[in-house]
């Protein structure tokens, strides 16, 4: 992981750039040491630091590639002999797994295009993509719920016989597929959210095609055709409810929201707790990626430019123990009121 420090200062005077080391060497003029400090930093980070905060996606490039030809041939027999069986159980957890194929591509290419280098009109690359794509999965997830439901409805009021050994076996090779694809995301689950939700995705898949072999066998030896649709519903209820989670999450990264496992308060509280520290102004954190979160955050100390030693040590904590992979930290010293444009969220 490299270091991602650098200290702008976006109101600076290009005049500074020739004083960018005078704090190290003597008092200069007070406002313009930290401005030529921020200046110079500032470069060094756009030209010389890479992004590459997190693991590169692309080393589960085979599971994705192994889960989502798995999966995709086990829609195409699911849906077949759930159409065959008469099962809207079947039929539903087929859509539930097309949606999830769906998502598994998504996933893949947005870690991909996560993967292209900044530019000078995308000066953070394309990170973002990762969050557009959990964001369209949810959005296809509760559409094919509504498509899902509605056949479950009618077939509840209208039962028809239903193949219960059919179902069972076709829900068990799902079971297997299922299980198999999330044993595959397993190891890279423990570090990259993205393959975190594929794993936990893939294992609630197998589960709930346990529940579709239930049904099967208790049509099966019971004649009780109703407990298939109600199957359906109930697999519904459990993908709503996970998708909803999903969807509210990813709108809230695509708002620029804190993300949920960052904590704003105990940050801003850190931040003020630094020597020389005064005020924090302008606290502003959102998610590059699902992966990936960034901090903007202007620091008052009175007593002058606390060196770069200071401010290197501040975003590597930062980065440690509150997981801001990338912090753009601007020194003042508070000799002027301070503006901003944003109202300073309420404590």
């Amino acid at each position: 992981m490299s270091k991602h420090h650098d200290h702008h200062d976006h109101d600076h005077d290009h005049d500074a750039h020739g004083h960018a080391h005078d704090h190290d060497r003597g008092q200069a003029p007070a406002g313009q040491a930290v401005k030529a400090h921020a200046h110079g930093h500032g470069h060094d980070h756009s030209h010389g630091h890479g992004h590459h905060h997190h693991g590169d996606p692309n080393t589960m490039g085979r599971a994705f590639a192994i889960a989502i030809v798995l999966n995709l041939v086990f829609v195409g027999v699911e849906f077949f002999y759930g159409f065959l069986a008469n099962s809207t159980a079947l039929m539903a957890d087929a859509g539930h797994n097309l949606s999830d194929v769906l998502g598994l591509m998504l996933a893949w290419g947005a870690a991909i295009l996560a993967k292209r280098l900044p530019n000078q009109r995308y000066t953070y690359g394309l990170r973002s993509t990762s969050m557009l794509a959990a964001l369209f999965n949810a959005m296809l997830l509760m559409v094919a719920c509504g498509g899902i439901a509605f056949e479950a409805v009618q077939q509840l009021m209208h039962p028809d016989p239903v193949a219960g050994l059919t179902v069972s076996v076709v829900a068990g090779v799902g079971i297997l597929v299922n299980g198999f694809s999330a044993w595959l995301f397993m190891a890279g689950s423990k570090d990259d959210i993205n393959i975190r939700g594929a794993y936990l995705h893939m294992a609630a898949d197998a589960a709930i095609s346990l529940g579709v072999l239930v049904a099967g066998v208790i049509v099966r030896y019971s004649g009780w055709n109703w407990v298939d649709p109600a199957v359906s519903m109930v697999i519904v209820a459990i993908i709503v409810y996970s998708t909803w989670s999903l969807l509210r999450q990813s709108l809230r990264l695509m708002l620029a929201a804190v993300p949920d496992n960052v904590d704003r308060g105990e940050i801003e509280q850190f931040l003020r707790g630094r020597p020389g520290v005064t005020e924090v102004h302008d606290l502003h954190i959102w998610a590059m990626s699902t992966t990936e979160t960034a901090l903007t955050a202007q620091l008052v100390t009175p007593a002058g430019y606390p060196g770069d030693v200071a401010v290197d040590d501040i975003t590597r904590q930062l980065r440690e123990d509150f997981s801001i992979q990338h912090s753009t930290l601007q020194v003042r010293l508070g000799t002027t009121v301070h503006e901003c444009c944003l109202q300073e969220p309420a404590h």
